[in-house]
């Protein structure tokens, strides 16, 4: 047989493991891509190197030797993407359904171990009915050792799922362990149920009946970002991997900056107002100070009384945290506990320094909150922050009240450098509250107890609820005006840049849970 003819029947398999016109036409018909497009919409253009294509599943065996596609639907491999690594694994709905088998798992947990040991990202595709029934066990043993892989890697690289049509049962688990969530509108995740079977199949059901993107990233939180369709949703990928380091040894990604670092920002002392009742788009104070006005939001629709999300200054990669006035006054709930730590942690994972703007009056009071469970999770932001070893900066905008003052990136928690607008209002509470507890006698024995109280409230004011009280205990490090805030900021940045901390040896610490 001539070489030619080798290379025939190599060209034939890797046609089979290709696809056909009729899975092309097949997911087109349901809004979504194939497989290899969803590479090619990735990665930059001819830098994708498969790997694992003739692989054949187990199924084989079992069906008598009955030949399956090659692949064993599931596209494996690495390329670049913004010119740099990354390793990917997307899964191909045309064979079996995108449905796990041991050499299925096997593919993927290869290329999540390669990407561990060369120190690259990994963006898993999923588009899968769940477990392979004609596996068993086989195909339960592969998911186990995916989430194994998913934990072994947590917090070295970071871990992308993005969930592009059905992710059922077992399936769910290896997204949730990734550090983010995208999902498209046409996409599900769900557990079990009796539409299971149906919802796979037939994907007829309802977004609500089995959590489509939308009830995912507004109600459950386990989305972080929502896109349309499968190209918004990849460039969107894309992006979030501009702001993030290859691995744990490496910075995040510098990018030389047009934005002048002295660039002053008046435009904040009209966005802001001096009233502490009167709400704003915090988002807006954000795009004011960061470069270009770009910020990337995380976890937009979930637990909007609090904003986070990477945007740059003079270049460097900053991660915000900061309260949300126009949802809640932007107190502090049990969602906005959990989704600022997991972003917390995210940062301190990937040498991002955090950056806190407060504008916080408490935790929101409440039984459902007391019984939920605020102390357990506003516990975890108060481990975050003090655990987190990158550099902290913080900005109190307008209030900063009680208990969220002290868990919000304070000095107590090892916060580096701390700033304040001269509006600012630090104290356990309120001006109002505390004189209605600490003179209640005295207004109402007063012959005016209105305008007694407003004296009292303007004496607390000034003696206490202020920002100069914090300037002179050093729990602040300076007052500044908020025209500043950006220049002010960026030679912050740039000093902690070099910090370097360590906590006492330990296993590992006792995060609340």
């Amino acid at each position: 047989m001539e070489m030619e003819d080798y290379v025939r029947k190599l060209r034939d398999r890797k046609a089979i493991a290709a696809g056909s016109e009729k899975d092309r036409d097949s997911q087109h018909k349901k809004g979504r891509l194939t497989a290899r497009e969803r590479i090619d919409t990735l990665f930059d253009p001819g830098t994708f190197t498969e790997i694992d294509t003739l692989v054949t599943p187990r199924y084989d065996s079992y069906m008598g030797g009955k030949q399956s596609r090659y692949g064993d639907g599931v596209v494996t491999g690495f390329g670049l993407v913004n010119g740099r690594r990354v390793f990917a694994a997307a899964q191909d709905a045309a064979v079996m359904g995108g449905s796990l088998g041991e050499m299925h798992a096997n593919k993927i947990v290869k290329a999540m171990r390669m990407a561990l040991q060369y120190g690259c990202p990994f963006i898993a595709m999923n588009d899968s009915g769940g477990a392979r029934i004609q596996e068993g066990v086989d195909s339960l043993g592969g998911y186990a050792r995916i989430f194994d892989a998913n934990c072994e890697a947590s917090g070295v690289i970071p871990q992308i799922s993005v969930i592009l049509g059905p992710c059922a049962g077992g399936a769910v688990y290896s997204p949730a362990l990734t550090d983010f969530v995208f999902m498209t509108e046409n996409s599900y995740m769900f557990i079990t149920g009796p539409n299971v079977v149906k919802a796979v199949m037939q994907e007829d059901v309802s977004q609500e009946e089995l959590g489509g993107g939308l009830v995912h990233s507004k109600e459950s939180g386990v989305s972080h970002f929502l896109a349309k369709d499968d190209h918004q949703c990849l460039a969107s990928v894309r992006d979030l991997l501009s702001y993030l380091p290859s691995n744990n040894q490496d910075d995040p990604p510098y990018v030389p900056p047009t934005d002048d670092p002295d660039r002053r920002c008046p435009e904040l002392e009209e966005l802001v107002p001096t009233d502490s009742h009167k709400p704003y788009d915090v988002r807006q104070v954000i795009a004011s100070v960061v470069d270009d006005g770009r910020f990337l939001e995380v976890h937009a629709l979930w637990a909007e009384n609090m904003v986070v999300g990477f945007a740059r200054l003079n270049g460097w990669v900053v991660g915000i945290v900061a309260n949300q006035p126009m949802v809640l006054a932007g107190t502090v709930d049990i969602k906005a506990s959990i989704k600022a730590t997991h972003f917390i942690r995210i940062c301190d994972a990937y040498n991002i320094p955090i950056i806190t703007l407060q504008d916080v009056p408490g935790f929101l009071p409440g039984t459902n909150q007391e019984y939920g469970g605020i102390i357990r999770n506003g516990a975890r932001m108060i481990y975050a922050y003090s655990e987190a070893t990158v550099p902290k900066l913080m900005l109190i905008l307008r209030k900063s009240y009680g208990g969220a003052y002290c868990v919000m990136s304070s000095k107590g928690l090892r916060g580096d450098l701390l700033y304040a607008w001269p509006n600012a209002e630090i104290a356990v509470m309120g001006a109002e509250g505390a004189v209605n507890i600490l003179f209640q006698g005295e207004v109402k024995a007063a012959p005016n107890p209105t305008a007694r109280r407003k004296e009292l409230v303007a004496d607390y004011e000034e003696r206490f609820n202020n920002p100069y009280v914090a300037a002179a205990r050093g729990l602040i490090d300076d007052v500044i005006e908020p025209r500043d805030s950006r220049r002010i900021l960026i030679r912050a940045l740039e000093l902690t840049l070099s910090k370097r901390e360590r906590h006492v040896p330990k296993k590992h610490g006792i995060s609340p849970m």
